[in-house]
């Protein structure tokens, strides 16, 4: 699966990402809200990728490497993930982002998130999309909201108290 935005291409994740991938996941700010510790070694990244294209297999969803299309740099991971059951939720498919820091404040996770609710609804028919994060992360709650997504509740994740957003897919609306 392959997608692109205006300034992103986005693209299966390959065990050669795993150096790229290290960088984000052995960062303390990246992981700061999302209930993860940095991992300690490259080989550790590579089991998270190996799931991630599980992913991709089993659901025909997963996150994907995103590229700055100007340099061809990878600057972190956007796209859908299937969860069957999160919170008494069944089916669903949430949208995340996660940038290396250098990449923070420039609009990619509104860009990528953006475009991942426009191929869920559009490509996939998905009747409804969902993302959380943790209440104290303003900016990636901001993100979902500029993408549309209703805050619903919140719930406690692992010890942390995060928002659920949720969007419902227009196109299948019921109208009348």
């Amino acid at each position: 699966m392959q997608l692109e935005s205006e300034r992103l291409r986005f693209r299966e994740l390959q065990a050669s990402d795993a150096d790229s991938m290290f960088a984000l996941y052995s960062d303390p700010q990246v992981l700061r809200y999302v209930g993860e510790k940095p991992l300690q070694h490259v080989d550790q990244v590579r089991e998270v990728i190996e799931d991630i294209r599980r992913q991709y297999q089993d659901f025909g969803v997963g996150r994907l490497a995103t590229i700055l299309k100007s340099t061809n740099e990878f600057i972190g991971w956007a796209g859908l993930k299937y969860i069957a059951e999160l919170k008494g939720r069944k089916d669903n498919y949430d949208l995340g982002y996660r940038f290396l820091r250098r990449h923070w404040g420039k609009g990619y996770g509104t860009e990528s998130a953006k475009a991942f609710v426009a191929f869920g609804f559009n490509e996939m028919q998905l009747a409804r999309m969902s993302g959380y994060a943790d209440v104290a992360h303003l900016a990636s709650i901001n993100v979902l909201e500029k993408c549309g997504l209703q805050f619903t509740n919140t719930f406690m994740d692992d010890g942390d108290l995060c928002a659920w957003y949720e969007i419902e897919n227009p196109g299948l609306q019921v109208k009348g």
